[in-house]
């Protein structure tokens, strides 16, 4: 998965009418810092991981948007990891 298939997976987020306005804020937020070009990747990667993480602890997020920020997240640590491998060699 790449920056465009996460960005859009946030997108399905932000357009579920059944997910709170806070929560579409934060997602969107989370989508901003992703494909924010001024940093580097594993930051921007911490810190969409950092504001996920935060709207999953959040107990008006419905079940299946918890599962999708769930998913979502583990790829971002999937892609960290790889840049963190990338790196070494």
């Amino acid at each position: 998965m790449d920056i465009e298939g996460i960005s859009g997976l946030l997108d399905e987020i932000n357009t579920d009418r059944s997910v709170p306005r806070n929560i579409r804020t934060l997602v969107m937020e989370a989508k901003a810092h992703l494909n924010d070009q001024k940093q580097e990747m594993p930051i921007r990667i911490n810190s969409v991981i950092s504001i996920l993480d935060e709207v999953s602890a959040d107990p008006n997020v419905p079940v299946y948007t918890r599962t999708q920020i769930w998913n979502i997240v583990s790829l971002l640590e999937v892609m960290n990891e790889k840049i963190k491998a990338d790196r070494t060699i």
